[in-house]
C-alpha cells in the first residue's frame, strides 16, 4: 500500500478517503478525517504529559473507539503499544506493566462490573515507571481516583502541545521502529513480549485485506479482541489501508451481534468457529436481515465442512476462509476465495505476507521465515535465539502438514498447548498456579473437546482435603476465565514415564 508506519497509514487514510465512515461506535461516527484530527489530539496528550519517543504505553479497555484512539495516538507520538488482555486478573496485569516499564496506562474504570485500576492499585505492588494514568467510564459515571486523569482530562492537555509537535513525532517515526509489544503465554508458565515493528504490522494487515478482498464498500465488526493481533492488526489497520468502516463490539452478545450486522449493514465479521455455530442456532436469526454479510474469515479451532457450507447456504457469506497464525508472525497462511469447503475445513490455506512455511516431517513441526517474523522477545535473547534459529526460522511449537499446493493443515500443538475459544492456553501456567492450593501435591492440565469454545480444561489432581469447586474457585482468583479449568478429576497419582514426565497422552486419551 506504500505506507510503512501506522501514522503515514492514519495520515494516507485521511488523505484517501475523507468523510466516508472509519470509525462507529454506537453513537459515535468518526469520518477518516475526524479520525485523523482525533488521533492527533491523542498524540498531543500524550506530548504533554511527557510520554517520549519509544516508552511505552499499556491498554486495559474492551473494543471502544477509546482503544482505537488511545493506541493510534500513541502510536504517532512514537510510543510503543502494549495491549493488556482484559480477561487477565490485576496481578497478571502488573506483571505486564513491571516488565513493560509502561510509561503510560490507559484503562477501563469500570467494566463488566469491575473497576480495573482499583485492583491493580489494590495488589500493592509498584509501578515506579508508570507516570500517566487515564480512567475510562464505560459503564458507569467517572469517579475521580488519585494521581489519575479522566479521559476528558486527559485530552484536554492537548491544547498544550502545537499540533506541529505531534506531526514531527510522526514523521520520525522510521518502519522499523517497535510498534508494540503483544504479550503471549510461554509454555513455562511466563509470558512472552513480542516485538513487531511498524512496516510488519503494515505488511500482514495488507496482505489479510488482499485475501479477503476488503475494499472502501465493507464494513467490518470487530469481536476478535484488539489486545489480540486479530482484532488490532487484522483489524484496526485492515480498515485504515482498505477504507473500510471499523464497528467494534466491546462484549460478544448474540443478539446484540446480530442486531449490530442488520442495523450497520456489516460485510466482513471474522470470529473463532463458535461465533458462527451460535449464529446459526439463534432462535431469532430467521428474522434478521443479513444480507450485507459477504467475508467470514475464522480458525484458531477446528472447522467443520458442514459449517462452512452452512455460513454460504443459511448466513449468505459469499467467502469463508480459515487461517492460521500465531503472535509472533501474525498472519502465516490463508485460504482464498474460490477454494471448497473441504479445503477450507481441513487446513489453514497458503503462506501469505512474503512468509516462507516449511514442515519437518509429516505431520512435523511448522517453521516459518519471512520479513514479518517478529524482531524477538522483549528483554529475552536466549528465549528469541531458541525460537528463531541461524537460517531465521521461526520454530511455531505447532505440528502440520503440507500438501502438493502449499496448503498448510495443523494436526497439533508441541508443548501441550490447547486453545479455548479462540484464546491459546499453555497447561504449564495452569499447572503452576495450581501447586500454589493448600492439599494439592501434583497436577496436570490437558485440553479437552468442547462443543462451544472448541477446548476447555481439565485438570487431574493429586492431592488431599480438596473439592472440584474449591480448585476451580481457586483458580478463578488467580487466572483469566478462559485459562481456568471447567472440570477437575482427583487421581491417586499422575502417570508419569522413567524421566519423571507426566504421561498426558494418556490423561488426553481417557477423555477422547
Amino acid at each position: 500500500m506504500g505506507q510503512t508506519t501506522i501514522p503515514a497509514v492514519v495520515r494516507d487514510a485521511a488523505a484517501k478517503f475523507g468523510s466516508s465512515e472509519a470509525l462507529v461506535d454506537g453513537d459515535l461516527r468518526l469520518g477518516f478525517d475526524a479520525l485523523l484530527k482525533r488521533v492527533q489530539t491523542v498524540a498531543r496528550a500524550f506530548v504533554a504529559h511527557g510520554v517520549r519517543a519509544g516508552d511505552r504505553v499499556a491498554i486495559v479497555l474492551p473494543n471502544t473507539h477509546h482503544w482505537v484512539l488511545t493506541a493510534l495516538g500513541a502510536l504517532y507520538a512514537g510510543a510503543t503499544l502494549v495491549p493488556v488482555n482484559t480477561r487477565f486478573t490485576a496481578a497478571e496485569t502488573v506483571d505486564l506493566l513491571v516488565r513493560s516499564r509502561a510509561k503510560a496506562l490507559v484503562v477501563a474504570a469500570d467494566f463488566l462490573g469491575a473497576d480495573r485500576h482499583a485492583a491493580i492499585v489494590a495488589t500493592g505492588a509498584e509501578l515506579p515507571d508508570l507516570g500517566t494514568v487515564v480512567r475510562v467510564p464505560l459503564d458507569q459515571p467517572y469517579r475521580p481516583a488519585p494521581d489519575t486523569l479522566s479521559w476528558d482530562e486527559f485530552l484536554a492537555l492537548a491544547e498544550r502541545v502545537p499540533l506541529a509537535d505531534a506531526e514531527a513525532r510522526a514523521d520520525a517515526v522510521h518502519p522499523d521502529d517497535v510498534s508494540d509489544i503483544l504479550f503471549t503465554s510461554g509454555t513455562t508458565g511466563r509470558s512472552k513480549g513480542v516485538l513487531s515493528a511498524h512496516r510488519q504490522v503494515v505488511d500482514v494487515a495488507a496482505a489479510w485485506a488482499d485475501c479477503g478482498q476488503v475494499t472502501a464498500d465493507d464494513r467490518y465488526l470487530v469481536i476478535n479482541p484488539f489486545f489480540h493481533s486479530f482484532g488490532y492488526k487484522a483489524g484496526i489497520v485492515v480498515g485504515l489501508l482498505t477504507g473500510a468502516t471499523i464497528v467494534p463490539q466491546a462484549v460478544f452478545e448474540l443478539r446484540t451481534t446480530l442486531e449490530l450486522i442488520e442495523r450497520e449493514r456489516i460485510s466482513v465479521l471474522p470470529g473463532a468457529p463458535t461465533v458462527f455455530r451460535s449464529i446459526l442456532h439463534e432462535p431469532t436469526r430467521p428474522g434478521r436481515d443479513l444480507s450485507s454479510l459477504r467475508l467470514a474469515v475464522t480458525g484458531a479451532a477446528p472447522v467443520a465442512a458442514s459449517l462452512v457450507r452452512s455460513m454460504w447456504s443459511d448466513l449468505g457469506f459469499e467467502t469463508v476462509l480459515t487461517a492460521y497464525g500465531l503472535t509472533e508472525a501474525v498472519v502465516v497462511t490463508m485460504c482464498r476465495p474460490g477454494d471448497e469447503a473441504d479445503l477450507i475445513s481441513s487446513t489453514s490455506g497458503r503462506a501469505t505476507a512474503g512468509l516462507e512455511v516449511d514442515v519437518q516431517g509429516s505431520p512435523g513441526e511448522i517453521l516459518v521465515r519471512g520479513p514479518n517474523v517478529m524482531l524477538g522477545y522483549l528483554d529475552d535473547p536466549e528465549g528469541t535465539a531458541r525460537a528463531i534459529d541461524g537460517d531465521g526460522w521461526l520454530h511455531t511449537g505447532d505440528l502440520g502438514t503440507l500438501d502438493a499446493d502449499g496448503n498448510l493443515a495443523i494436526t497439533g500443538r508441541l508443548k501441550d498447548m490447547y486453545i479455548c475459544g479462540g484464546f491459546n492456553v499453555y497447561p504449564a501456567e495452569v499447572e503452576h498456579a495450581l501447586t500454589e492450593l493448600a492439599g494439592v501435591r501434583d497436577a496436570a492440565v490437558v485440553g479437552v473437546p468442547d462443543e462451544r469454545l472448541g477446548e476447555v480444561g481439565k485438570a487431574f489432581v493429586v492431592g488431599t482435603g480438596l473439592t472440584e469447586e474449591a480448585v476451580l474457585a481457586f483458580c478463578r482468583e488467580r487466572l483469566a476465565n478462559y485459562k481456568t479449568p471447567r472440570f477437575v478429576e482427583f487421581l491417586d497419582e499422575l502417570p508419569r514415564n522413567a524421566s519423571g514426565k507426566v504421561l498426558k497422552r494418556l490423561l488426553t486419551e481417557e477423555n477422547a
